[in-house]
C-alpha cells in the first residue's frame, strides 16, 4: 500500500520541488498510528513466543524480563519506527509547508520489499526455508531492498542535481547539511539490514551447495564430479 501510494504521488509531482498531491497527506496521517501498532504488534509475538518456550508465568517480574529482551533483539526497528512517528512525521506536515512531495512518495515507495521480506519470516516459520519459493524470495528480497531502500538515496539526490542543473556529486554541497544528515539517517539502518539480508542469503545459497554435493557423493560420484555436477 505504502509503495503504491508513493508511485502515485512520486508520478504525479511533474515540478519535485512545488508539486502537491493530496494523498501525501492522508497516507502521512494513516501511517502514523501503523508505526504506532506495529510496535505493539511486534512486543506481542516476542511476548506469545516467551511465554510458548517455557516461560508461562506471567507477573511484573516477567513483563520486565520480556519487554527487556524485546528491546534489546529489536532495538532497532524500535528505534526506526520511533524516529518515524517522532521526527519525520512533524517535519513531513509541518517543517515542509507544501514542498517536496514527489521525494515523500519516493520515501513510500522504499516499502515496496517489505512483503518480500514478511513473506521470507512466513516461509521460515512454516520450515519452508528449504522450498524453491524461499530462494526466489530471497533473490527478490536482494534485489527490491537494494534497488528501493539503497540506491533510493542517491536517486534522490541525482533527481534534485537534475533539476537544479548541477552534477550528482555536488548536491550534498549544495543543500543544507540538516538535509544530509537526515538521509544519512535514515540511510544507516538500511545499509545494516542489507548487510544482513546479504549474509542470510549466503549461508541459504551455500547450505544450497553443500546438500547438493552430498546428494551427488550418496549417488555414487566422487568429490570432483560433485563439483563438476554442482
Amino acid at each position: 500500500m505504502a509503495s503504491t501510494a508513493g508511485y502515485i504521488i512520486s508520478s504525479s509531482c511533474k515540478h519535485i520541488i512545488d508539486d502537491q498531491h493530496w494523498l501525501t497527506g492522508a497516507y502521512t496521517q494513516f501511517a502514523v498510528p501503523y508505526f504506532i501498532y506495529d510496535i505493539y504488534a511486534m512486543f506481542m509475538c516476542h511476548w506469545h513466543k516467551y511465554r510458548v518456550k517455557g516461560h508461562e508465568a506471567a507477573g511484573t517480574r516477567s513483563l520486565r524480563t520480556v519487554t527487556r529482551t524485546y528491546l534489546r533483539k529489536e532495538f532497532l526497528m524500535v528505534v526506526h519506527h520511533l524516529f518515524m512517528v517522532l521526527v519525520c512525521f512533524p517535519v513531513s506536515v509541518l517543517w515542509r509547508q507544501g514542498k517536496g512531495d514527489f521525494f515523500l512518495g519516493c520515501m513510500l515507495m522504499a516499502e515496496l520489499s517489505t512483503p518480500f521480506v514478511c513473506l521470507g519470516k512466513v516461509l521460515i516459520l512454516y520450515k519452508q526455508q528449504h522450498r524453491l519459493l524461499h530462494k526466489v524470495n530471497g533473490v527478490i528480497v536482494l534485489v527490491t531492498f537494494f534497488c528501493c531502500r539503497i540506491l533510493l538515496f542517491p536517486y534522490m539526490y541525482w533527481v534534485y542535481g537534475k533539476h537544479v542543473g548541477i552534477p550528482l556529486y555536488r548536491v550534498p554541497f549544495s543543500i543544507p547539511a540538516e538535509y544530509n544528515l537526515g538521509s544519512a539517517v535514515l540511510m544507516a539502518p538500511q545499509v545494516y539490514w542489507f548487510g544482513l539480508i546479504c549474509r542470510g542469503a549466503f549461508r541459504v545459497f551455500s547450505r544450497a551447495r553443500s546438500a547438493a554435493k552430498e546428494q551427488a557423493l550418496r549417488n555414487g560420484h566422487r568429490p570432483e564430479e560433485a563439483q563438476v555436477l554442482d
